[in-house]
C-alpha cells in the first residue's frame, strides 16, 4: 500500500493506482489507519488488563462484568447517531471524529482516579462516548475516499493498520506490568500519552475534501435511510448475530481459567487475535470485494462458532488450544469488522454516509450490549460452559436467519450478488 502522491490526490480521494497486487490507497485511508494504529495501542493497553483487573483485582462478578462489558461495547451506541448526524449536516467529519478521539484521550487519564468498579464503569462510558462520536465520521471519510468496488479493500487496509495497534497495545501493557511496581496505574498513564499522540496525528495529517456549498434542500431525515431495503436487512443481520456474539474479553477469561494463566501473561492473549486479524484484514477485504461482502461476513461468524466449540471440547489445555481459539477469533474479526462497513457503504447516499453507517453500528452495538448482559447472567446462573453452549446454539440459529436475509438482497454497485449459498 502507498500514500497518494500529492495533497490534491488526498483531498480529491483519488484512487488511481498501479494494477499490481497492492494498488495505491487514498492518503486519507492511510492517514486514518495510522491514527487508528496509535489510538488502538492506547485503547488495547487498557482493554488487555481490564478483565483481570476488574474480576480478579476488584472482585467483580461475571454478571456485573457482563454488564460492564456490554456498556463498553454498546451503552453509548446512540451517540454514534449524534456524531454521524452532526458530521453529515456540517460536512466536518474530521472535526467530529477528532472530538471523539480527544474525549477518549481524556478518559485514559481519568482512569487513574477511578478506584471502584463502578467509577471505572463511568469512565468507560465516557470513553465509549468518544468512540461513538468518532467511528461513523471516520468510516464515512474512508468510504467517501474510494469507489464502491474498492470499499472492502480500503476498509481492509484501514483495519490492518488499526489492528497493528491492537497487537502492539497488549504487548505494551505486558511490558509495563512486567517492569512497573504499581502496574495498572502505569498502564493507564502510558495509555493516555499514546492517545494524545493519536489526536495530534489526526490534526496534522488527515485531510478532508472541502465541504461543498450548502445545499438549498435540508439534509434528509434519518428515516429516509430506513427506506433502503438493503440497509434494513444489514441492520437486522448485524443485530441478530450480535445478540449471540460473545465478547472476546469473556473468551480470554475462559482461556485463562482453562490454562490457569498468571495475571502478568493475561495481556498476551489479545496479541494472538490481533496478529491474525492484522494478517487477514486486507485479504479478507479484497476477498469480500470479489465474492460478496455478506457471504464473507456470515462466514466469519461460522469461524466464531468454531472458537466456541473448541473451548467446549474436552481437549487438553495447552498451546494448541490457545493458538486455534485465538486464530479463529482473529479471522472472525477480519471477516466481519471492515467488511460490514464496506457492504453498507455501497448502498448509502454520500450525503448520509456517516449517518447510515452509524445506524448500522448502533444496531450491532445495542445487540452486543444485550448479548453481554445475557451471557454474564447465563454464566452466573449456569456456569461458563453451559453459557457458552447456549451462545453457540443461538449464533447458529441466527446464522440461518441471516442467510435468508442475505438471499433477499439484490446486487448493489461494486458488489456481486451472493444468493443463498
Amino acid at each position: 500500500m502507498y500514500l497518494s502522491t500529492s495533497r490534491a490526490a488526498d483531498i480529491a480521494g483519488d484512487t488511481a493506482a498501479a494494477r499490481g497486487p497492492l494498488r495505491a490507497v487514498p492518503g486519507t485511508v492511510f492517514a486514518l489507519g495510522l491514527v487508528s494504529l496509535v489510538t488502538d495501542i492506547s485503547a488495547e493497553m487498557v482493554t488487555a488488563v481490564l478483565p483481570l483487573y476488574l474480576v480478579a483485582g476488584l472482585g467483580m462478578s461475571p454478571l456485573a462484568f457482563g454488564a460492564l462489558d456490554g456498556l463498553h461495547q454498546g451503552a453509548t451506541a446512540l451517540l454514534r447517531l449524534v456524531g454521524a448526524r452532526i458530521a453529515d449536516r456540517t460536512r466536518r467529519r474530521k472535526l467530529v471524529a477528532g472530538t471523539g478521539y480527544a474525549l477518549s484521550a481524556v478518559c485514559k487519564a481519568a482512569l487513574l482516579a477511578a478506584t471502584t468498579p463502578w467509577s471505572v464503569a463511568a469512565v468507560l462510558a465516557a470513553d465509549r462516548t468518544g468512540k461513538g462520536l468518532r467511528t461513523a465520521p471516520r468510516d464515512a471519510l474512508i468510504s467517501l475516499s474510494c469507489p464502491p468496488q474498492e470499499q472492502g479493500r480500503a476498509f481492509g487496509v484501514h483495519r490492518a493498520l488499526d489492528t497493528a495497534g491492537a497487537l502492539l497495545g497488549p504487548l505494551a501493557a505486558f511490558g509495563v506490568l512486567w517492569v512497573a511496581v504499581d502496574g495498572y496505574d502505569a498502564v493507564f498513564t502510558v495509555s493516555c500519552c499514546v492517545a494524545v499522540l493519536g489526536v495530534v496525528l489526526l490534526a496534522l495529517f488527515v485531510r478532508e475534501a472541502p465541504a461543498p456549498a450548502p445545499a438549498r434542500a435540508p439534509l434528509p431525515p434519518v428515516r429516509t435511510l430506513l427506506r433502503i431495503p438493503a440497509l434494513r436487512r444489514l441492520c437486522l443481520t448485524a443485530a441478530v448475530l450480535g445478540l449471540f456474539t460473545v465478547g472476546d474479553a469473556f473468551l480470554y477469561l475462559l482461556l485463562q481459567r482453562r490454562l490457569d494463566l498468571p495475571a502478568a501473561y493475561f495481556p498476551l492473549l489479545p496479541v494472538g487475535t490481533a496478529a491474525v486479524f492484522l494478517l487477514a484484514a486486507l485479504p479478507a477485504g479484497r476477498f469480500a470485494d470479489r465474492l460478496g461482502r455478506r457471504r464473507v461476513f456470515l462466514g466469519g461468524h461460522v469461524l466464531l462458532i468454531g472458537a466456541f466449540l473448541l473451548l467446549l471440547a474436552p481437549v487438553p489445555a495447552g498451546p494448541p488450544l490457545v493458538i486455534c481459539v485465538l486464530a479463529l477469533l482473529g479471522l472472525f474479526y477480519a471477516a466481519t469488522d471492515g467488511v460490514l462497513m464496506a457492504a453498507a457503504g455501497s448502498v448509502l447516499p454520500a450525503e448520509l454516509r456517516a449517518t447510515g453507517l452509524a445506524v448500522l453500528q448502533t444496531a450491532q452495538a445495542l445487540a452486543r450490549f444485550a448479548g453481554s448482559l445475557l451471557f454474564g447472567a447465563a454464566w452466573t446462573l449456569w456456569g461458563p460452559d453451559a453459557a457458552l453452549a447456549a451462545a453457540a446454539g443461538g449464533l447458529l440459529l441466527s446464522l440461518a436467519v441471516a442467510g435468508v436475509l442475505a438471499a433477499l438482497d439484490r446486487p448493489v454497485p461494486g458488489e456481486p450478488f451472493v444468493g443463498p449459498s
